[in-house]
């Protein structure tokens, strides 16, 4: 929203600087977006004389002007300007100055075989006014050479700042000016009005409401007001250059006064040309289908859920956000129907939304426009409907009944120290909450304090707290440093937080890049991964491809691998920590934690090296990845069940589970299948994972240090190989597992380093090579203590998996 300094002391008395303001405005939650010296966009322009305007000789509707700047010699300036003549003092711009009405830098030309090297201004050109009739005509004593800003007092500030949705309060420079009295800034000028009297009784009744129980109801309070025999025209010069400021168009008295009140006071208002409507205004919902040919000379489609003003004709006005053309003011009208309603901030949102319409009224009304102006805003555009056109005032009328919440908060006098560390007494919180427009009632440690009529964005005393903070200062709060959040995370977040945090740091750490995409996929998508269902279809999708809650992370992830490689980067690892959702209820959406590695994305490194071949990722790849997540989230993968068993969405025999139980399902990983490449056209291989971050148990306290100490020994660990021979069905992890249980106060490490089939081992036989990692503690091991080991490793492996010791 925008506004001057010179229109913003109407509504405050202040001698603050420009600098006082725009950082009072910013410490007070009113963001500031731009700053604009009026008066420095039009420093270039200067007062000229036309010492001659003679015709072109190759034009009938130019002349050639000779014009005196005021310094050095006369400048040529080809003019187009009907008033152009001999003697007149204008406004000079020369070679180079931007001209910003027009949005473009002016430089030398020959127009039609003559020079010309300036130009002679309107006040459209200058951004003063609409006007584009002729050149600007100053009077005779004006001093040639002075600057033009300087002459017309031109030294206005325009600011520009950003309104948060909940702030429908500050719409307005009446409400800025109250947020800036509050935080010491002036003194707020009283905003009351006088009622104007009526002479004669209203030629439109009250506008009758006609909506069914179970439709929707834009319309809260309607209230108009006729005048008639008014003579309408073009605004006063005041009102025009208030209006022109704020980049907003003057169009004639009327619609001026409107955009004037609703942008001074916050008050939407609109016009009706009494004269065009047929038979008798009422309030309805749209017919589906109905259209409307609005304002802005475009013509809507509406729907049922849409609130309109009708007469006999049809829609004449979309409640809440644009009238139409049919019975739009101009300056022939002589009779007016002004509007000054209330409605529902969310349906005005709606309905702005399905047009597409973006107004200076929906800006206001869909973020809640006090309902108590309703009626002063009627008589304050009244009064200036008077003063301007003239006419006879009717009585007003009114349906409907405006909501005004009366809002008490229960409020502890300490809650300002809890929730933000001031230490403020009690008069200078009650004395901001005043200033604010509260009321607060009470002595004791509880007060009690009602919420004002437009302060619609406050609900319960953190909202209090909020405020007060806002006019003692931000910057006064005092700044406490957190301790590291190694130490406090299990105390500050929640078992979850604090898993998607591990997950998060343990998955970037193996290189990978996080990524967040859209939690909805298209229907085809959702089918692919187990999902689908009609229940997790959206109501209103903004595509088709984002019509269905993802079942899964992998769509996400497979579709930007996509956009990569289509970039050039088709060896990528990637991985997003988000919600997925199995059905509709709150148990059905959980947390997962996904991987996917693309083309030689590997564990070894990606891309081709002259020292070694790349490779393509494979399953192990994707294996490894989800153990070492899950060593991170404190979950031993040795004492977890790895079943051979793949996801649906994995390549059949290229894949696997892990489950600390059948009930207990801690993910998947493998190798994407190729018909799902194949339906999202993607190249493989693709390899992935999935952790369900809601199924891992609570880790157990962690031993203390004293303990792990105990458990390191100063003495060299020893190896020993093993040679098994297996049935070729027999899981690897089926024997490691068995070896590392042999002495699991001694063997500390079990790993797999060969692998060999071939005819001499006999038919559906394969040999496994076992390192065993033997760690003494306490004392050396004697030969025979090393050999009962062995034998107790030998023993447990034959009997888990029926194989024997390879001679």
């Amino acid at each position: 929203m925008k506004f001057t300094i010179e229109w913003l002391k109407e509504h405050l008395e202040t001698d603050a600087t420009l600098e006082e303001i725009v950082d009072t405005l910013t410490m007070t939650g009113t963001e500031v977006e731009a700053i604009e010296d009026q008066g420095k966009v039009l420093e270039a322009f200067t007062i000229c004389e036309v010492i001659s305007a003679e015709q072109h000789p190759n034009a009938d509707r130019l002349r050639v002007c000779m014009v005196n700047t005021g310094s050095g010699d006369p400048v040529k300036v080809v003019c187009g300007a009907p008033n152009a003549k001999t003697g007149m003092k204008g406004v000079f711009a020369g070679s180079g100055t931007y001209i910003p009405g027009t949005d473009f830098t002016l430089a030398k030309g020959v127009i039609r075989g003559e020079e010309s090297n300036g130009m002679l201004c309107s006040e459209r050109e200058l951004l003063i006014s609409d006007n584009h009739d002729g050149i600007i005509e100053l009077p005779a004593d004006a001093p040639v050479g002075q600057k033009y800003v300087d002459y017309a007092n031109i030294n206005d500030v325009l600011i520009e700042v950003e309104i948060t949705p909940n702030r429908g309060d500050c719409v307005s420079i009446y409400g800025l000016a109250r947020e800036l009295a509050a935080a010491g800034v002036g003194t707020l000028v009283d905003p009351s009005v006088t009622p104007v009297p009526s002479t004669s009784p209203s030629p439109v009744p009250a506008l009758e409401q006609r909506f069914d129980d179970d439709e929707p109801k834009t319309i809260r309070q309607f209230a108009g007001r006729v005048i008639k025999n008014i003579k309408n025209g073009p605004s006063p010069d005041w009102m025009q250059k208030k209006l022109i400021s704020v980049g907003m168009r003057p169009i004639n008295a009327l619609v001026d006064i409107t955009n004037y009140v609703s942008h001074g006071w916050g008050r939407p208002l609109h016009a009706y040309d009494v004269d065009k409507l047929s038979g008798t205004p009422y309030l309805r919902n749209a017919s589906p289908g109905e259209e409307i040919l609005a304002l802005d000379g475009k013509t809507y489609k509406l729907d049922a859920t849409m609130c309109v003003i009708a007469d006999d004709s049809g829609a004449i006005c979309l409640g809440g956000v644009m009238g139409g053309t049919t019975t739009g003011c101009t300056d022939e009208t002589t009779t007016v129907l002004m509007e000054s309603a209330t409605w529902d901030p969310m349906l005005v949102a709606k309905t702005g939304r399905k047009t597409g319409i973006v107004s200076d009224a929906r800006f206001r009304l869909e973020r809640s426009v006090d309902p108590a102006l309703t009626m002063p805003g009627l008589e304050r555009a009244t009064q200036l409907i008077v003063d301007i056109c003239g006419g006879e005032v009717c009585e007003p009328v009114v349906s409907g009944e405006n909501e005004i919440p009366e809002i008490v908060i229960n409020f502890p006098w300490d809650e300002v120290k809890r929730l933000t560390g001031l230490t403020i007494n009690r008069a200078e919180i009650r004395a901001a909450l005043v200033l604010l427009g509260f009321w607060v009632s009470g002595t004791g440690d509880v007060t009690k304090v009602a919420v004002p009529s437009w302060r619609t964005d406050i609900k319960i005393k953190a909202d209090l707290v909020e405020e007060v903070m806002r006019i003692i200062g931000v910057d006064k709060v005092p700044v406490e440093p957190l301790e590291r959040l190694s130490g406090v995370a299990q105390k500050i977040l929640t078992p979850i937080q604090n898993r998607r945090r591990i997950v998060r740091r343990a998955l970037a750490a193996r290189g990978m890049h996080e990524a967040v995409t859209w939690s909805f996929v298209s229907k085809d998508e959702a089918v692919l991964f187990g999902g689908g269902a009609d229940e997790l279809a959206l109501a209103n999708p903004i595509s088709p491809e984002l019509a269905h809650m993802r079942p899964s992370l992998l769509p996400g992830l497979l579709a930007a691998s996509v956009r990569n490689s289509n970039r050039s980067y088709a060896d990528i690892a990637l991985f997003e920590v988000g919600q997925v959702f199995g059905d509709d209820t709150p148990e059905g959406q959980r947390t997962f934690a996904s991987v996917i590695r693309t083309g030689t994305a590997g564990l070894t490194g990606s891309g081709r090296h002259w020292q070694s071949k790349a490779d393509k990722v494979d399953v192990f790849d994707a294996k490894a990845d989800m153990i070492a997540a899950l060593d991170a989230l404190g979950i031993d993968a040795n004492k977890a069940q790895l079943l051979d068993e793949s996801a649906s969405w994995a390549h059949p025999g290229r894949g696997g589970r892990i489950q600390l139980g059948p009930k207990n399902v801690l993910g998947w990983f493998g190798e994407i299948h190729p018909s799902i490449l194949a339906d999202l056209d993607i190249a493989g291989p693709i390899v992935a994972f999935e952790i369900n971050l809601d199924a891992l148990p609570v880790p157990r306290a962690k031993a203390s240090k004293a303990k792990s100490a105990l458990n390191a020994s100063d003495l060299m660990p020893l190896k020993r190989d093993f040679s098994f021979v297996l049935q070729s069905d027999v899981q690897a992890g089926k024997m490691l597992k068995a070896a590392s249980s042999a002495n699991k106060n001694l063997i500390s490490g079990v790993s797999l380093f060969d692998v060999f089939e071939g005819a001499n081992l006999g038919e559906n036989k394969k040999s496994l090579g076992l390192e065993v990692t033997i760690q003494p503690r306490g004392k050396s091991l004697t030969e025979e203590e090393i050999e009962a080991i062995s034998a107790s490793v030998i023993k447990a492996v034959e009997k888990a998996t029926g194989g024997q010791l390879r001679a």
